[in-house]
């Protein structure tokens, strides 16, 4: 499964500047951790978190389904540039 695609299929609706936005997976010092990092103008990233965090919380929810089906936790991180 490819959590990176499955992430930026979810966070392409909201963001005003779709260009600008990617999605890459980070290696981790847990092995059982899959890490990935949203990047996106300020603007987009102020959107995709929410109000006090419950877009990013709801993404981080539904993102962590699909990693337990590889028995593993996700993190997901939010960048501006």
């Amino acid at each position: 499964m490819n959590l990176e695609q499955a992430l930026l299929d979810l966070v392409k609706p909201l963001a005003e500047d779709k260009a600008s936005l990617s999605v890459k997976q980070m290696s981790s010092l847990d092995e059982n951790e899959i890490l990935l990092y949203v990047y996106a103008k300020s603007e987009d990233v102020a959107r995709l978190i929410g109000r006090q965090g419950s877009m990013a919380t709801a993404l981080r929810n539904m993102m962590a389904i699909a990693a337990r089906l590889e028995n593993k936790r996700l993190s997901i991180k939010f960048e501006a540039y």
